[in-house]
């Protein structure tokens, strides 16, 4: 007897199992782009991750300054200088995400990011799912801790109890977002953005700033306060000479749900977590940059996508071993 592969279509390719099988051989080549803080810990996801390898790194000034860090790695300032790259972890600012992710699914290459503006993620999907599709390409956008993997655990405690309220209590610790947010302000040196949970998801914002010479602190306040990353929440900024002095990078977040199972009150479920907030973000972005290569082109959040393919190894092994 023998074996004869059905074809069928993915896109415009025809596959067979073989392929797939080839595919998951084949380790997954990944640039990163960026080389701030998630870039950094996202270089050591990848180091650390055995089905993946390092295709390169996407700087601004490219290899100019190359970091001794990145000895054996190429570093570019443009992604179309890289060979053969499977998929690109967008490491940068959440407003340049958009942009890149079109850019760069237009090479015929999937991306991830950690996109955090909550109000925007649908408006994101809706014009990248349109860019996927033109490209045959896959995007997971929103994908650090939250929005991302906290998204997931709330999506299961909702499934859980149907009817009831959920709260999402951040901190205390540093938000990466709200503090780049706070560093592209004029007249802002550094910052740092602390989140102080005050229960039932309501949070404040302490903003530290370093100051260039002649900013004024009211002026730099004004603007911080009318960004929307702040305008909900209740906001306080300070002048620091040094804000290395006062940076921590430690966060954490407790996930609430309380309700009815069927028709039973009083159902309370509680996730909770301590972590090194860029750390954390790139170890997802490094799980969604997998599941990325076994998802069909179109723009996916992370409760979209099967837990199971976040993790290495076939579907049957992590069954054997988790479930």
């Amino acid at each position: 007897m023998f074996f004869v592969e059905k074809p069928y279509i993915c896109g415009q390719q025809i596959v067979t199992i073989g392929t797939i099988q080839d595919k998951l051989m084949k380790k997954i080549r990944a640039a990163v782009v960026g080389y701030g803080n998630i870039g950094q810990y996202t270089v050591e996801a990848l180091e650390a991750a055995p089905d993946f390898e390092i295709a390169g790194i996407v700087r601004r000034r490219g290899a100019q300054d190359k970091p001794a860090r990145l000895t054996a790695y190429e570093v570019v300032d443009d992604i179309a200088r890289l060979k053969d790259v499977d998929v690109a972890i967008l490491a940068a600012p959440t407003r340049s995400c958009p942009e890149y992710a079109e850019k760069i699914t237009a090479l015929g290459i999937n991306t991830v990011d950690s996109y955090d503006i909550h109000t925007g993620i649908l408006d994101y999907r809706a014009k990248q799912m349109e860019n996927n599709r033109k490209t045959h390409t896959v995007s997971v956008i929103s994908a650090g801790w939250d929005p991302g993997s906290d998204s997931v655990v709330r999506v299961l405690m909702e499934s859980l109890a149907p009817k009831g309220l959920s709260y999402t209590n951040f901190g205390p610790g540093m938000s990466m977002g709200h503090s780049v947010c706070v560093r592209s302000k004029e007249g802002v040196k550094n910052a740092l953005s602390v989140t102080i949970p005050l229960g039932e998801g309501i949070h404040r914002r302490m903003v530290y700033v370093e100051l260039e010479d002649g900013a004024k602190l009211e002026d730099v306040t004004a603007a911080i306060k009318a960004d929307p990353y702040f305008a909900h929440d209740e906001t306080h900024v300070f002048a620091v000479a040094s804000v290395d002095d006062v940076r921590d990078m430690g966060h954490g977040v407790h996930l609430v749900r309380k309700g009815v199972s069927g028709k039973t009150q009083n159902q309370r479920f509680e996730f909770n977590m301590s972590i090194n907030n860029p750390a954390l973000t790139a170890q997802v972005l490094v799980n969604v940059a997998r599941a990325s290569m076994r998802l069909q082109p179109g723009c996916y959040t992370m409760p979209e996508i099967p837990v199971i393919d976040l993790l290495p190894g076939t579907r049957e092994e992590v069954v054997a071993t988790l479930v």
